[in-house]
This record gives structure tokens, sequence and C-alpha cells, in this order.
């Protein structure tokens, strides 16, 4: 075996994830490892998700791969760095990659890593195996896109690397080497229907400064819309499943594009229920009649904010009275509209929070997900507060969501707001779908109102340093 691929990611160590059950197979490391096979590599992959650290040890111990590869975000910090120690013990080269390592190299070639790749994996990975195989770290100068420690233990970066240019040349993920009809297993239990994701491009151009770029940078590469139909068709060939989860950061981003696909997908008979997400300055009646035509039952539209004046802040680049418009002309062709809020971004002020609340009651969305915001190291919302980051965990047992911003409201504020905003939103929808339901009207504006009360009693309250 050249690489052994894993994650870290345990679906039943993770105490929110158990109440929405939406696993997502790992496509990141499944593109590397059908590329990879693709130029006569020997690839194993190890899927954490319905997994245990136990079966991990036990898999390294039978299989001694040589180098392991583990794609790392910010919610795999602490088991990842568990990992590398499991690997070193049967003496493997670490390779780590994904989003958070590149903004904490130096911390994980400190806990035993060996390579971190700067960006897209596959090209790097490809020169990057037979290095390792044959010497040291003096030859890795030679490898563009990582960073590692030189014989002396200095950090070293070498130059980036250049992005595949063409994406329907490569491979469709190596879906076959998991379990993807566990996946699926999971998803008809809690939610009556079976799901698998794809990606149509990487990339997004877009500059919201809380957003991490840490792999694509601000590129965007679309692959050809019937290279995206032909893994349509294999999947449904496959798996078929009951619906498509199409995980681009902004899927009409390109309207030629996605009129050209929807007549792809038309041509070929394939009509499958699909979720993704957008913004609502790529959606207009044209957009959104050829995506409920292309029988796409929700669609997320990142809000963020109810308050032109933290859009701004944020350079969402957004307009907050169209959102509005969008979510409506979403329902009205019999799409879901959901939509994202974040609350506590730098600068934030009580009557911002009351303008979200204004902008949800009124646009009534029909899923709402909220969070409050976390300086994620590497974008330009964490420069802005770098000096007022409070960590609450030590680094190595959390990650860069286990910290807040001194002088901002407190959580217990936060905790109030979101009260507040989710329960206006569920009592102004109900009055509107199911006006005679009393008992649970009367329950959703108390639980408001007591979150607006609770609000002004924590208004006071501020984060504080260290």
């Amino acid at each position: 075996m050249d690489l052994l691929l894993t994650h870290g990611y345990y679906l039943y160590s993770d105490p929110h994830e158990l109440q929405v059950m939406r696993p997502y197979p790992p496509l990141g490391i499944l593109y590397l490892s059908s590329h990879l096979k693709a130029r006569g590599y020997a690839v194993d992959v190890f899927d954490t998700t319905f997994s245990d650290e136990a079966a991990f040890v036990a898999h390294l111990a039978h299989t001694r791969p040589a180098v392991v590869g583990i794609y790392v975000n910010m919610l795999t910090r602490p088991t990842v760095l568990r990992a590398i120690q499991h690997c070193k013990a049967i003496g493997a080269h670490v390779v780590l990659g994904g989003p958070e390592p590149v903004n904490y190299v130096e911390q994980y070639l400190a806990h035993g890593a060996d390579v971190v790749v700067i960006g897209e994996g596959e090209l790097t990975l490809e020169e990057l195996l037979p290095v390792l195989a044959r010497s040291g770290p003096q030859q890795l100068a030679a490898v563009h896109g990582i960073a590692y420690r030189d014989d002396n233990g200095l950090v070293q970066r070498t130059p980036p690397r250049k992005q595949i240019a063409n994406l329907s040349a490569q491979p469709f993920p190596d879906r076959a080497a998991i379990d993807i009809p566990r996946y699926m297993q999971v998803w008809r239990e809690h939610h009556g229907m079976s799901a698998v994701s794809l990606i149509t491009a990487r990339g997004c151009p877009y500059t919201c400064t809380w957003c991490s770029h840490a792999v694509y940078g601000h590129t965007h590469r679309r692959r050809s819309a019937a290279n995206v139909a032909d893994e349509v068709a294999q999947i449904v060939a496959d798996y078929g499943p009951d619906l498509l989860w199409y995980a681009d950061d902004v899927f009409t981003i390109h309207k030629r594009w996605l009129f050209e696909y929807a007549a792809e997908l038309k041509q070929r008979g394939l009509t499958i229920p699909f979720e993704t997400i957008s913004r609502e300055d790529r959606l207009d009646e044209e957009v959104v009649k050829t995506l409920a035509e292309m029988a796409c039952y929700r669609l997320w539209v990142g809000a963020e904010s109810g308050s032109q004046r933290v859009l701004d802040a944020m350079q969402r680049r957004t307009d907050a009275v169209r959102m509005r418009e969008m979510i409506t002309l979403l329902q009205r062709h019999g799409i879901e509209a959901g939509t994202f809020i974040m609350l506590g971004y730098d600068g934030e002020e009580t009557r911002d929070i009351a303008a979200t609340v204004h902008h949800l009651s009124t646009a009534l969305p029909d899923k709402l997900l909220t969070t409050v915001a976390y300086p994620i190291k590497g974008t330009p919302y964490y420069e802005q507060v770098a000096d007022r980051i409070v960590p609450l965990k030590a680094w190595a047992e959390g990650s860069d969501r286990d910290a807040t911003v001194a002088g901002r409201h407190s959580r217990r504020f936060y905790q109030h707001a979101t009260r507040w905003m989710v329960n206006e939103v569920a009592w102004r929808r109900q009055q509107q779908q199911a006006p005679t339901s009393y008992p649970r009207i009367a329950r959703h504006y108390l639980s408001a109102k007591l979150g607006r009360v609770g609000m002004w009693l924590t208004e006071g309250e501020r984060e504080r340093g260290v």
C-alpha cells in the first residue's frame, strides 16, 4: 500500500450531529483516492464517520501503511492530533491536508505531522509520495505546495502549486472505497429519504470576511455540465438515492452554466430532487424557475444578517431587502427556503439583531440555522479582532469555534437573542400556516418575549479578556 487516507471525524462522538443525523461522505479524500489510483498508486481509505478510534488503531496495526494522509477541518483537530501519534507509533509518515492545518502549520508539525499540504491535494500527493518513499526532508524542497520541517527543525514552505485547470478531466470521487449505502441508510432512518452528495465546482470568489479560503483561495473553477450529468447518472445507477446534495459554495453562481446543466439533465431524463446553497444576488425569476423544473426541493440562501449595516461590514455584497424577496420567490415556486444567520459579528448592536428578527419574521423562511460568529484564523475577521480573541480551550483540545471576542455581548445574551429570533419566526409562521393552533402559537409567542426580556437583562454583560 502506498497511502492510507482518513479524516478523523467520528459521528457518534458528535452530540450536535447526533441530533441532526445528516452525515455526508468525505468527498475530499475520495477525490484524492480516485486521482491517485488512476496514476497507479495503491490507496486504502479508512472512513471514520461510523467507526471509532480503537478501530482506526487496529486498522493501522493490521495494514501498517508507510504514509497516512489525513484530511483535517476545524471540528477534527483533537482527534487528528491523537491520530498522528497512532500513525507515528507504527513508523508511518503523516501528511495533513484540508482547511485547518494550513492556518496552523507550525503547531501541526510540532505535534508530529511530517508534511502539511497547502491547497489542492491531488497533484501534490502524486509528486510527494515517491519522495517520501525514497528520501528525507532535504528532497521535499522540490515539491510545490507543502510545508515541512528541515533537518534543523525549521519550518519550510515551498512555492504554491498551480491548481488543476480542467476539473472535468478528473475522475469522479472513489465512492466505492467506502460504505455509501450506510450513509444512505442513516438518512433514510432519520429523514425518510436517502441522499448522496457531489460538487460541481471548486472555490468561491466572494469576499465575506469571516469565511475561510484556505484550500482554494478566491478562485472558482467549474466542471462542464455534461461531466456533472455523467456523475449524476453514475450515482443513480450505483446507488439510486432519493435526494442529491450539491455541496457547492454557491450552486447558481453561473447562470448560463445552470441553464446548460438543466438542459443536460432533462435530455437524459435525470430528475432527482436536490438541496443546495446560493446567494440572493445569484437568484432571479428565471433561475428559480429553472431550479424548480430541475426538482430543487430546498435552497439555502446565505443571509447571515437582516441588517444591511452588518452585511456591509462583512463584505457580503448582498442586499437584505432583496434577500427577503428571493425567499418569497423560492416559496412561490414550491422550493423550501432555508437561511443562515450569524449573530455577534464585530460591531453588531441590538438594533441590528432587531433588524434581523424583522427580516426573518417578514420573509418567514422554512428553515433557519443560527450561529454566533467565531474568528477562523486566516480570515479578515480574525485579523480584525485578533487582539481581542479569548480562547475557551487549550489549542490541542478545541478549535477556532472554541473562542470568543472580548468586549462583545456575553454568550448568555446571544442565547437569549437566538431564542427570540427562532421563536418569533416560528410564531409568525404558525399564525400564517395554522392560525387555529392556539397552544403552539402561544408557546412560541411567550418564548420569543422571554428571549427578548433575557436580552434586555443581559445587555450589559460583556465577554472579558484573559
